[in-house]
């Protein structure tokens, strides 16, 4: 279940609620009591995280759903015990957060078997920090570490280490691109060590990887490359030749292969996406080819196809959205929604802009939350009977519009809407790159609809309710969020019944 992590400024004024309930001496007592008394020893236990709400101690991240967490439990001087969660990679393994033996951690016999291998490794690493004794003298000086390097290493510590793998899980975000690492991808990862106590490995999609930066050459010594298939060998072999060729960036003679490979995994035409959506060229940083729509406000108008909008409303291209209200901001972290069948129950046999209603009763305070925590709320929902429509075409806006209208004063927040009228593939008929589940509706939004401001993909979501179950009336939910590379979750698991 995907929630919204509590910001520090609702934590930071919990935290004042609790301290004032003590009266002002018993406040004195407990603050020096904290700062007096020797720390003990943590608690550690470990577990899958119950909800998206708690937030990593170490990098300050959130940790998702059902994401591996280690936690760290202390008594409080105010009378309970403190529980600090962290990512597994980002747990302070030092004499106060003693970790092995790892078999008596709490939960470790509920965890997975994999996960169970991933902390004997983490311990492994600790127990040697811990039980090594670095003089700073033997250290080599930051003059001697440099003769160590090469000509394309500089700046780069010498124990930095290179690994290559499938991606266990779908929980890795790419260093580079900032997007998520699907399962089973091949990845690759940056190992170094971390000031905190253990190794820090940074994971990369290949055609992500800064070769500039990491010892990467010769390929075939990197550690996993034994255990990964022969096509995929090839493929490092032949980044290997082209950093060697060019000094420090994939050759573009390899692009077209690349981008083919790339478009064939995100699903995309390779004979390009119509209605001012180019594919852009791919390069470091970007895994995915992202459609790049030209838009201007000059492109809009206040009528679809001869249906008028509403004043707040305009169309551009197959899409009507909706102008931005008072109090919806742009932010980095955006919560997405489907609108038929998640948000609101409705049918299709009836219009009329009062026809609908709440699809779960908890829609309104979830939304207000999620504004109160800095989201800027979204809707993406198709409604092809617009189009379909000709001769009710004014009908079917009015319903569709009204709908949402009315939506939006019910749960009281400030929310962009975006309706996609064009339709799917057909006979004759091509397929509209708005219309989930292409994510032509998202591009639109990301690029000129969220001031510029580049979105957190791994505190992002989509919720929806088409996730081509039995019962489902199909996937478009579910292949909208995977085309984007967005966390997805069906309705009545976000909002309960």
């Amino acid at each position: 279940m995907l929630v919204a992590p509590f910001s520090s400024l609702s934590i930071a004024r919990n935290a004042g609620r609790l301290r004032f309930l003590l009266p002002a001496s018993a406040a004195r007592v407990a603050r020096l009591a904290m700062s007096t008394a020797p720390q003990a020893a943590a608690a550690v236990s470990v577990e899958y995280a119950k909800s998206g709400r708690s937030t990593c101690k170490g990098c300050s991240g959130a940790i998702a759903s059902g994401a591996l967490r280690l936690g760290a439990s202390t008594p409080d001087p105010r009378g309970f015990d403190a529980t600090k969660w962290y990512h597994v990679a980002c747990f302070p393994s030092d004499a106060s957060h003693p970790l092995g033996p790892v078999e008596s951690i709490n939960g470790f016999d509920s965890i997975k078997e994999a996960d169970r291998e991933e902390l004997h490794e983490l311990v492994k690493n600790c127990d040697n920090k811990l039980h090594k004794t670095v003089n700073p003298l033997d250290e080599p000086s930051p003059k001697k570490v440099k003769t160590h390097m090469s000509s394309s290493m500089k700046g780069v510590s010498e124990k930095a280490s290179v690994l290559v793998e499938y991606a266990k899980s779908g929980r890795s975000t790419c260093k580079g691109c900032s997007e998520n690492i699907a399962k089973g991808v091949l990845r690759l990862g940056a190992s170094a060590h971390d000031p905190r106590g253990y190794d820090s490995t940074k994971w990369y999609h290949v055609a992500c990887f800064p070769t500039s930066s990491y010892p990467i050459f010769p390929v075939e010594k990197l550690k996993g490359f034994d255990s990964i298939k022969n096509s995929d060998r090839e493929k490092l072999l032949e980044l290997g030749e082209n950093y060697k060729r060019d000094g420090n960036a994939a050759d573009q003679s390899s692009e077209p292969s690349l981008k083919e490979e790339m478009v064939d995994s995100t699903g995309i035409s390779k004979e390009g996406v119509q209605n001012n959506l180019e594919e852009v060229k791919l390069s470091a940083g970007n895994n995915r080819i992202h459609p790049v729509i030209s838009f201007s406000v000059s492109d809009t108008n206040k009528d679809y196809k001869g249906a008028t909008l509403p004043t707040h409303w305009r169309a551009f291209e197959t899409v009507i959205f909706c102008e931005q209200e008072d109090g919806l901001h742009a932010s980095a972290k955006i919560a997405a929604f489907d609108f038929d069948g998640c948000l609101a129950k409705t049918s299709v046999r009836i219009i009329g802009a009062d026809k609908w209603s709440l699809q779960y009763k908890s829609i309104p305070k979830k939304l207000q939350s999620l504004y109160n925590d800095g989201y800027k709320l979204v809707i993406f929902t198709n409604e092809s009977n617009i189009d379909r429509w000709k001769n009710k075409r004014q009908e079917a806006v009015d319903s569709k519009v009204g709908r949402l209208d009315n939506f939006i004063e019910c749960v009281k927040v400030p929310i962009q809407v975006f309706i996609a009228c064009g339709l799917g593939q057909g006979k004759g008929t091509p397929d509209d790159p708005y219309r989930k589940p292409n994510p032509g509706m998202w591009w639109l939004m990301a690029q000129h609809f969220n001031s510029g401001i580049e979105i957190d993909m791994e505190k992002s979501f989509y919720v929806g309710d088409a996730a081509g179950r039995e019962n489902d009336h199909s996937d478009a939910d579910i292949k909208f969020a995977e085309a984007i590379g967005l966390k997805f979750c069906v309705p009545e698991e976000y909002f309960g019944s």
